[in-house]
């Protein structure tokens, strides 16, 4: 009879520490590959975004609206990446904690220059660190009963990131001062966080389509500033590229996919889409 109240006590323990996990959603992919890694087994969060999909046009179904509703935490990049989870934010009322990693994260946070913070922070695996140390914190205060966990979690994480952001280093160091174009302003963290040069961008913002007299800019800037290498983006109708590239010489690289949307979703897509960065442009910009 003891040993079976035991094993109800326990059981009933067990789903108390269960139902302390606090249910997350996330905005987009490479923010759930964060959160998840902090979280581990303990929980899955929903990521709002699906593969494919391109945070800037987000728009809220029912079925997400109810689950950011029942939602404990919302990690996301902020309001400036996805518009529309801004507003639906703004409607919850009651016990959903908001966290914004571009501004509440930690980290650096840079400015386009013509004004405005620059959501892609992601790119930059320093934030990454940053935030991953942010998402243990704010699970711990929910949680309290798994915090060394997920400290544990988010330590070996920024471990295995920091290696990683050395191996970028050093694979990177020998295209220092090849000036490239993007497609559009988004790798900006990057460029910065391993001494890059971006010589220009085809598609200055996300929301806007380059015209016949921004498209002669930018062929000026491929023949004027040295770039070796222009880059389609994933996602993106890559038919610009070749009208701005050609007859010059500079050479069209692999596809960047800033934003992880062809990538599998889960824990390895932030490693995957640095990696992805990291190769696209060494073997362009090294090639003879």
């Amino acid at each position: 009879m003891r040993y079976t109240i035991s094993i109800l006590m326990a059981s009933l323990l067990a789903s108390a520490a269960a139902a302390q996990v606090p249910k997350v959603v996330t905005d987009f992919g490479p923010v759930q590959s964060l959160v998840l890694q902090v979280m581990g087994d303990l929980g899955t969060p929903v990521v709002l975004l699906p593969k494919g999909g391109d945070p800037h046009d987000f728009q809220m179904k029912p079925s997400q609206a109810t689950a950011l509703a029942e939602a404990d935490l919302l990690f996301w990049d902020g309001p400036e990446l996805m518009p529309a989870l801004d507003s639906a934010v703004s409607s919850q009322a009651g016990h959903l904690k908001s966290v914004a990693l571009l501004h509440q994260g930690g980290g650096r946070v840079r400015d386009f220059e013509d004004g405005g913070a620059d959501p892609h922070a992601w790119l930059d695996p320093t934030n990454g660190i940053a935030w991953l140390g942010t998402i243990a914190t704010e699970l711990s205060a929910l949680d309290p009963e798994h915090a060394a966990t997920y400290a544990a979690n988010a330590a070996a994480a920024q471990m295995a990131l920091r290696d990683l952001d050395s191996e970028f280093a050093a694979r990177l160091a020998p295209v220092k001062g090849k000036p490239f174009v993007v497609f559009h302003d988004a790798m900006g963290y990057f460029a910065d966080h391993y001494g890059l040069t971006v010589a220009g961008a085809i598609e200055l913002s996300d929301a806007s389509t380059p015209g016949a007299a921004q498209l002669t800019s930018i062929r000026d800037i491929l023949t004027t500033s040295g770039a070796v290498c222009v880059f389609p983006e994933a996602g993106r109708d890559p038919a610009y590229i070749a009208t701005v590239a050609e007859g010059t010489p500079v050479r069209i690289g692999a596809g960047q996919d800033v934003e992880g949307l062809a990538l599998e979703q889960g824990p390895g897509q932030y490693a995957a889409l640095l990696t992805g960065l990291a190769t696209t442009l060494t073997d362009c910009l090294s090639a003879e």
